[in-house]
Parts: C-alpha cells; structure tokens; sequence
C-alpha cells in the first residue's frame, strides 16, 4: 500500500495531460564527459565509482521532482541497503524527528509539522517514503533559519558568540567566505548589488558549509554508502558552493553532479552552453507548470 501511494504522489507532481509513461517526453538528460544524451539507468551505473551524487534542482520544477524520486529508487533499489540520502530540505537540529518518522515511531502529521518542513513538502514525499519502506537513513543537511538570519544581520563572525550546544548543528567554525568564481556568479545573481557587504553571500557559504558537512559526517561513519544529495542547483553547479566545500571537509569522497532545470531550448539544447555546469546536465520542458 505504501508503494502505490508513493506511486500516485509522484504522478501527481506532474502537471501532464496524459499518462505517467509520456514523462519521458518532457526532460533529456546529457553526459558531459561522454558528450551525448543517456538515461537515468546510465547515471545510476556510473554512482558505482563514486560516492555522493548531487542533484541539483530547481526548487519549483516538477519534471526535476519526479526524477529526483524516480533517481533515488533506482538508487536504492540497484544498491540495496547502501543508499542515503540527504538533503538541503531539513535542517541538522530536526534529526532526530527524522529519525523518529523513519521508525514509524510518530505520525506523518506530527513528522511535517515538528521538522518544519517545506511548504512544498508534497514534491519531496516520495523520497521520504522510499527511505522509510526501506529503512534508508535521510540526513537534514542544512542550517536552521535561525542561524542563517543571524548571518544575514551580522555577518558570518556572529556564529562565534553562540553557545556550544547551537553549535553542533552547524559546520565547524571558521566557514570560509573566500571571492572568486562562486562570489562572481552570486553577485550576478543579485544583479550586480552586492547586498549589504557580503552578508547575504557569508549566508550562502553557511548554508554551503552547513550541507557539506552534515554530508562529510555522515559518509566518515558510514564509508559504504552512496550518498544522493539533494539541493537547489545554485549550490553544486560548476562544482562550486557545497560541492566545494565538501572537497575541502572530505577530499577522497568521489562526487558527481547533476544540473537540472527549465531550459527554453528544450526543444533543441545548446549543451555546449551547459557543459560546465555538471557531469549531467538535465534540461525539462519549460511549458510544463510550476508546483508553487
């Protein structure tokens, strides 16, 4: 019963006239490093030599939530009690409310409720309930709010005047805030203001540094696992943000990353454009709607 309705949830997030079998029709995957179009089974063979796998996601797009889901039980299912998953959706200090909805130890209401979760939470159920059928772990990988917030007003120096007990769920201090080709693409982003002296980019490299190492923590205690990683695409594309910083805490994990968003060549993808962006790159079909 769990199975059919993960099933029908992720059907649901797909706004297509149609049947579940035309998704197909409305995302292309490319690999940069072979040059040509492969499919989710190809990214699946390839996990076998590394350890983490990114996907880097539009937050809104519902064809990248169906493959996110779609992805993971390939994961789990090709890699049986080895799959994990991880996530910029949960923050550190609700893992144990994680960990008790996994266990069935407290109701799906009272999980959605105390986790705080997104609002958006019905596009990421599926991966959620394929953990908890198969008894995978789901690490919170982000920062609390709270923490970001105090950044945000006093830069990334303020991290240091928490307390000892607020600061086991954040990465380990000092975070590194250093310019180059990531603080470039943030400011582009921001269209060219730089937004109260590199506060807003201090937060972004929190929640970078946050991510990376709940991820590094994790793949050191358990060193068998294939860690999949979900995130906003802004935080791994190019290899930068998280991405970076994982190198940094955990140097020999093997990464690979996917950049997936609404392309509007879709219909025919410049992916010379792309190629710099990941290992796969994953264009949808811009027409489709949103989810919010």
């Amino acid at each position: 019963m769990i199975i059919r309705k993960s099933i029908i949830l992720i059907c649901l997030l797909i706004p297509i006239i149609g049947k579940a079998q035309d998704v197909s029709k409305h995302y292309k995957i490319y690999d940069v490093k072979k040059q040509k179009t492969v499919s989710m089974d190809d990214i699946v063979t390839d996990f076998a030599n590394a350890n983490v796998l990114f996907f880097g996601e539009e937050h809104n797009d519902s064809i990248g939530h169906y493959l996110e889901a779609a992805l993971f039980k390939k994961i789990a299912a090709t890699y049986p009690g080895k799959a994990a998953l991880t996530m910029e959706m949960f923050h550190t200090d609700v893992q144990p409310i994680i960990d008790e909805y996994l266990n069935s130890n407290i109701s799906e209401k009272n999980f959605i409720k105390e986790s705080r979760a997104w609002n958006n939470y019905k596009d990421y159920r599926p991966m959620i309930e394929e953990a908890k059928l198969n008894k995978l772990a789901v690490i919170g990988g982000n920062g609390a709010a709270r923490y970001s917030n105090a950044v945000t007003r006093g830069g990334i120096a303020v991290l240091n005047e928490f307390p000892a007990s607020s600061k086991q769920f954040i990465a380990p201090l000092p975070i590194d805030t250093a310019i180059g080709r990531y603080h470039d693409k943030f400011i582009e982003t921001l269209g060219g203001h730089s937004m109260g002296g590199m506060k807003v980019y201090q937060t972004q490299n929190f929640w970078d540094a946050t991510m990376a190492w709940s991820i590094a923590k994790y793949a050191k205690a358990n060193k068998d696992k294939k860690i999949f990683q979900v995130n906003g695409r802004f935080h791994s594309d190019e290899k930068l943000g998280t991405v970076a910083k994982l190198k940094k805490y955990a140097p020999k994990l093997k990464v690979l990353n996917i950049s997936s968003f609404s392309a509007e060549d879709f219909s025919n993808p410049d992916w010379n454009k792309y190629k710099n962006l990941g290992d796969y790159i994953i264009v949808t079909d811009p027409t489709l709607k949103r989810t919010f």
